[in-house]
């Protein structure tokens, strides 16, 4: 996700092997450098590496603290004195965008605990973090979450006895991090995504950057998986934050642009210089037109997606139950899309959680009619135990936070406003709960009794850099919120990390 392969190769690495890959051949005419998660089976697995060494020389990182002990176990199997240097690196965490990161870990929680391991993973995580931005932060938590306590009392652990390494250069105001729980708000991961990055994830998938193109029907054999990264795609870079419609528009410029710069066919080489522009300008074209081919499939894909799946009319409906108050204009919708053959399995369902979770405690609920539609579209009771799973898991009973209704007079006219302008897209009016608890943090009015500081001290200042962190995953819609957080406050830097990112599968 760091670096790709061809940059490594620039730095004249030409071999890639994992550390337990059985077969390796010995190269003693090479150096080796590994870097590795500092885990129990990835000492284990070098202490016999450097009994037998493969290489010349070892250089070792790890990515996040290293104990004594381990190094104590390296060190004597080091027979041979093959090792050159090891060092902490920390970057035990995935950085998915220049102010997203995530752990890659699906499922943290028991019921409404830490998995042991999941928590031990996030702790590390987590501090490899800090350690890597070199900040050493106040802690807040949500107070309704008891995972969210559990997780702030381990990371200030760490930073309490590993005191020297987080001893950094002093900041006027300290650095603040925020730990909060996905059940606070279950309603955005379920939503359809319209900006190019939210959407990609949301109908393909992005896996390290990555997606898996191979179902879409006539696919080349060169496009079965794509790279999508905003370090090494101008195109991405520049529109993974816009909606649908003006992706659409850029492609057929980016298209236009290519159209120009094509090599004329009957190009005559005449002379040496003919050659040698045409030699100079080929790897540029190259990579522009597999940038164009890149994009035109996976827009052409979203758009088949949506087309295929009635998406639009799906999305207007989940606007409406995670946005307005009418009951029974929403149960009326959402019967409609039931009712509907081109509406997919999936999306039948999502209609009926986003229902569960904002109507579950209305006098005349229609749950009941609309669990029995749902399972006579699909046979099964499969969707019927999710809906009454995304509740138990983000209901009412749970969430600290009041998701849905505006409690003060401001938060009341300000939606009202909202309404009469005629939004200007019905797609993307829902803002996720995130915005709102950034935004009163960043004005220094997130209330101390909801969000409270671990430890005695609090912060007198607005805070400036904030990393938020999401158990149970963040989303794509998150983080564009944060991006645009972070453009409108000046001063203000925001990263936001989860345990995952998620769809509405994960």
């Amino acid at each position: 996700v760091v670096y790709t392969q061809s940059e490594i190769l620039q730095r004249e690495v030409y071999l890639f092997e994992r550390l337990d890959s059985p077969n390796r051949e010995p190269m003693k005419h090479l150096k080796a450098i590994c870097f590795l998660r500092p885990t129990k089976e990835n000492v284990e697995l070098l202490v016999q590496e450097l009994r037998k060494p493969k290489y010349s020389v070892y250089f070792i990182y790890f990515s996040n603290v290293i104990s004594k002990s381990d190094v104590k176990a390296l060190a004597e199997a080091d027979e041979q004195e093959v090792v050159a240097e090891v060092q902490e690196f920390y970057g035990d965490y995935i950085a998915v965008n220049p102010h997203v990161f995530s752990l890659n870990l699906l499922g943290c929680c028991r019921g409404r605990s830490w998995d042991p391991a999941q928590l031990t993973r996030t702790t590390q995580g987590l501090t490899a973090l800090l350690l890597s931005l070199k900040k050493c932060p106040m802690i807040r938590y949500q107070l309704s979450s008891e995972p969210a306590k559990r997780l702030a009392e381990c990371v200030k652990q760490v930073i309490t006895k590993e005191y020297e390494l987080f001893d950094f250069r002093r900041t006027e105001v300290p650095p603040l991090l925020l730990i909060l729980d996905r059940s606070d708000d279950a309603i955005t991961p379920l939503l359809n995504q319209w900006t190019y990055q939210a959407m990609v994830h949301e109908l393909l998938g992005i896996n390290n950057n990555r997606i898996d193109l191979s179902r879409v029907p006539g696919i080349s054999k060169d496009l079965r998986e794509v790279v999508l990264s905003a370090e090494n795609d101008e195109f991405y870079a520049n529109n993974m934050y816009l909606n649908f419609a003006e992706i659409g528009t850029n492609i057929k410029n980016l298209m236009e642009d290519f159209q120009r710069r094509k090599p004329k066919e009957q190009q005559k080489l005449e002379s040496i210089a003919d050659m040698k522009a045409f030699v100079e300008n080929y790897p540029q074209f190259k990579k522009m037109s597999g940038t164009v081919s890149k994009h035109v499939t996976v827009v052409g894909e979203l758009s088949r997606l949506v087309a295929e799946r009635n998406l639009l009319e799906v999305s207007e409906v989940e606007q409406e139950l995670a946005c307005q108050s009418d009951h029974s204009s929403a149960l009326q919708s959402v019967r409609r899309l039931l009712q509907s053959p081109r509406v997919a399995e999936l999306d039948a369902a999502r209609l009926v959680m986003l229902y569960a979770l904002r109507y579950e405690r209305h006098g005349s609920s229609g749950l009941p009619a609309l669990l029995e539609e749902l399972r006579g579209r699909g046979g099964t009771d499969r969707y019927r135990k999710l809906v009454s799973a995304v509740v138990e898991y983000g209901g009412k009973r749970v969430r600290g936070s009041d998701l849905f209704s505006p409690k003060d007079a401001v938060a009341i006219t300000k939606q009202f406003l909202k309404g009469l302008k005629g939004i200007e897209n019905v797609y993307t009016q829902h803002q996720p709960l995130l915005q709102e608890t950034l935004d009163q943090l960043i004005k220094g009015k997130l209330k101390d009794s909801q969000y409270p500081y671990l430890g005695p001290n609090t912060l007198r200042d607005r805070p400036q850099d904030i990393i938020v962190f999401l158990i149970g995953g963040a989303t794509y819609e998150e983080a564009l919120a944060v991006f645009n957080l972070n453009r409108s406050n000046p001063g203000v830097r925001i990263v936001l990390g989860g345990t995952t990112i998620h769809n509405t599968r994960r």
